[in-house]
C-alpha cells in the first residue's frame, strides 16, 4: 500500500444503549436522522471533503445494517484506488480473538490495518456525531504545532459537560489536564472525541495499554491522561461550528428538531460541506387534497391524508385521513392509520401505529419512543 499522510478509524461499533429501542437491531451509527440520512453520514461525508480517503469503520454491534449500508465508500466517493472504506470488525488470529474491549483497544486491534498505509497521522473519529467539520484545517494545526495529539474540543452547556471529556489548558492550548465525565468540570469545554494522532506516538502507547490489565483501553479514560503524564505535546483545536453528540433520546430528538428551525446553523440545503448518503430513488410524495402540512421535512415515497407539523418524515411513510402528527421523528416505512394522534413522538422503521388511537403528547416533558 502506497504512504498516506493521514487516515481515518470511525469508531462504529456502539450498542447506544441509551437511544433505547432504535438500537435493538442496529448499532447507533446507523440510526437514522433528519429523515433522509444515517448518523454515520456526517463523519463520512466530512472525511470525504477532508480529503481523507482511507476510513477503517469499526464495527461491532448488530453490523448487518451498517455494513450494507456503507458498502464499498461510493456514495461518500471514498471508494477511490488503494483507498477507500474498510468494514473492520473483531476477528480470530492463531492466538484466539477477543471483542473490542473499547475505544483504544479496538484501534489496537487493527494496528496491521495502520500500517499497511503507514501514515504520518491517525484521525480517530466517533459514529454518533452530528456536524460538518473539515478536518484538514485541525490536521494543518497539528502540524503547526508539532502535536504528538490533538483534540477538537467546544463550548457545551454547563449542565451537560459530565457528559464529555473535559480539557484544561494553558495560554497556548496546550492540555495540561484531561477530566473525563468529571462530576464538577472545572470548565465546559468539551472533547468532542475527534483526535488527530503522531502514528508513531498512538502505536507504541496501544501497544502498551494492551498489556496494562488495570486500563479500561479507553481514549478518554487512559491514553490520553497518560500522554499528557508523561509530557507529550497536546493541544486542544478549537471548534466553532455546529455539533451534537446524539447519544441519548432527548439529544438525538432536539438534533433532529434543529433541522425545522429558520435560523439552524444546521443547514443540510447548503452545497458547502454537503452531507451524501446511501439513498435509493424512490416515487416522489403524494400530498392528499384534505392534507395539511406545515414546518417539516418530508421525503420521497410518503403519502400523506392527514395533518402533519414541526416533523420529521422519512421516506415511503403513510399517513391516513383524518391522522395527526406533532412535533415527532417518522423513521422509514412508518404507517399512522386513519384517525391516529402522534404526537412528541420517535417511531422507529416499519411500525404501524393503530387507527384512532392516541400517542404521545405535546404537554409531555418526555419523548416516547416506539420501535
Amino acid at each position: 500500500m502506497s504512504n498516506q499522510k493521514c487516515i481515518a478509524m470511525l469508531l462504529a461499533g456502539g450498542q447506544g444503549s441509551r437511544l433505547k429501542d432504535l438500537t435493538n437491531n442496529n448499532a447507533k451509527p446507523g440510526v437514522m436522522f433528519g429523515g433522509k440520512y444515517r448518523i454515520i453520514d456526517f463523519s463520512l461525508s466530512n472525511c470525504f471533503h477532508s480529503n481523507i480517503y482511507t476510513v477503517g469503520v469499526l464495527t461491532q454491534y448488530k453490523p448487518l445494517l451498517l455494513n450494507r449500508y456503507i458498502g464499498t465508500g461510493s456514495s461518500w466517493a471514498l471508494d477511490k484506488l488503494d483507498q477507500g472504506v474498510y468494514i473492520l470488525p473483531p476477528y480470530m488470529d492463531k492466538e484466539g480473538g477477543n471483542w473490542y474491549k473499547n475505544t483504544a483497544d479496538a484501534v489496537y486491534q487493527n494496528i496491521e490495518f495502520i500500517d499497511m498505509y503507514d501514515p504520518e497521522y491517525v484521525l480517530i473519529l466517533s459514529g454518533d456525531h452530528i456536524y460538518k467539520m473539515d478536518y484538514s484545517k485541525m490536521l494543518d494545526f497539528t502540524e503547526e504545532k508539532n502535536a504528538d495529539l490533538t483534540v477538537s474540543v467546544m463550548e457545551v452547556e454547563w449542565e451537560e459537560a459530565t457528559r464529555f471529556g473535559i480539557t484544561n489548558v494553558d495560554q497556548d492550548m496546550r492540555i495540561i489536564k484531561f477530566d473525563e465525565k468529571p462530576e464538577k468540570p472545572k470548565n465546559n469545554m468539551a472533547s468532542m472525541g475527534v483526535y488527530i494522532f503522531k502514528w508513531e506516538v498512538l502505536k507504541e502507547i496501544l501497544v502498551r495499554d494492551a498489556s496494562d490489565k488495570s486500563s479500561e483501553h479507553d481514549f478518554g479514560k487512559n491514553i490520553i491522561p497518560t500522554l499528557i503524564a508523561e509530557g507529550k505535546s497536546i493541544y486542544s483545536y478549537l471548534f466553532d461550528g455546529y455539533w451534537k453528540d446524539v447519544g441519548t433520546i432527548d439529544s438525538y430528538y432536539k438534533a433532529n428538531m434543529d433541522l425545522l428551525k429558520s435560523d439552524s446553523a444546521l443547514d443540510l440545503a447548503s452545497k458547502v460541506m454537503r452531507v451524501y448518503s446511501n439513498n435509493r430513488n424512490r416515487q416522489p410524495h403524494y400530498v392528499g387534497v384534505d392534507a395539511e402540512i406545515s414546518n417539516s421535512l418530508v421525503c420521497d415515497g410518503c403519502l400523506i391524508e392527514g395533518k402533519v407539523s414541526n416533523s420529521i418524515l422519512s421516506y415511503e411513510v403513510t399517513i391516513g385521513k383524518n391522522a395527526v402528527v406533532r412535533d415527532s421523528i417518522l423513521f422509514s416505512k412508518v404507517v399512522i392509520e386513519d384517525g391516529a394522534i402522534v404526537e412528541k413522538v420517535i417511531v422507529g422503521e416499519n411500525v404501524t401505529i393503530a387507527k384512532d388511537t392516541v400517542n404521545g403528547s405535546v404537554d409531555s416533558n418526555e419523548i416516547l419512543v416506539i420501535a
